[in-house]
């Protein structure tokens, strides 16, 4: 189906290009690109497909969606942020964490990962429990991938953006990298996953779910012997991600009351 994604003026595509530019800077300067893409997840990864509500609309931004325990420390993401978001007041919160998530993945060496603004910002938080459960199995990723109107595919290659950063004990009650690199985008978390037990390195239950099911396994093995496919899959389901609910067809005032 065709989407029929909102015009925006001129002025606002004006202001995309520079504050792109700008996160480019920031993001390096921090360091905060796994951190940044994590926000950018927990942001658009609350859609629920059959009620049509949740999703990559700025609702992070308060502290009732913060509090979530999925989302423990983004509140540091969203405070490293803010100084930005607010010298480019005419962006919406919901285009810029979605930008700022693209930009973690192609600053790390990445794809490119198609951007579309438009999303306006919403303010009902959508209730606790629509994001996935490391400690769950196959069964459980699928529920909430699914929900969301994601597919076995885009669960295998969105797991592979792990290959940024690590889990904190204080956050997530695991802790270290998932790779030997965790400030650079590529297809390691699959080498690291076929290879088994490496000293030093996570390996999340909901990580060697992607072994032992068949389906998720095949991608696995895709993904770890061919980069640019992995690549491109992860592109696609990331646009996806970061799209669901968008463009948003039905009147919205009920979700901004």
């Amino acid at each position: 189906m065709t989407k029929n994604y909102p015009k925006v003026s001129d002025e606002y595509e004006n202001a995309i290009n520079k504050v792109k530019r700008k996160l480019r800077g920031l993001i390096a300067q921090k360091q905060m690109a796994p951190f940044i893409l994590r926000l950018a997840w927990h942001s658009a990864g609350t859609y629920e497909v059959v009620t049509d509500t949740g999703g990559p609309f700025g609702t992070i931004r308060f502290q009732a969606e913060l509090a979530h325990a999925a989302n423990s420390g983004l509140e540091i993401a969203v405070g490293l942020l803010q100084p930005l978001k607010e010298q480019f007041s005419i962006l919406t919160y919901a285009d810029f964490y979605q930008l700022a998530g693209v930009v973690a993945v192609e600053i790390t060496g990445g794809p490119e990962i198609s951007f579309r603004p438009g999303r306006e910002d919403k303010t009902r938080v959508p209730p606790e429990g629509r994001l996935p459960n490391p400690t769950q199995g196959a069964d459980h990723l699928r529920e909430k991938f699914y929900a969301m109107g994601l597919n076995d595919r885009d669960i295998v290659a969105l797991s592979g953006g792990h290959t940024l950063g690590r889990c904190h004990e204080e956050r997530s009650g695991f802790e270290g990298p998932w790779t030997h690199n965790p400030l650079i985008f590529d297809n390691s978390y699959f080498k690291e996953l076929l290879i088994g037990e490496t000293e030093g390195l996570l390996k999340l239950p909901s990580d060697l779910t992607l072994l032992s099911d068949p389906v998720f396994r095949g991608f696995v093995e895709k993904y770890a012997a061919d980069e640019d496919e992995f690549f491109d899959d992860y592109a696609e389901a990331h646009e996806k991600l970061s799209e669901l609910g968008f463009p948003d067809d039905e009147s919205d005032d009920e979700s901004d009351d």
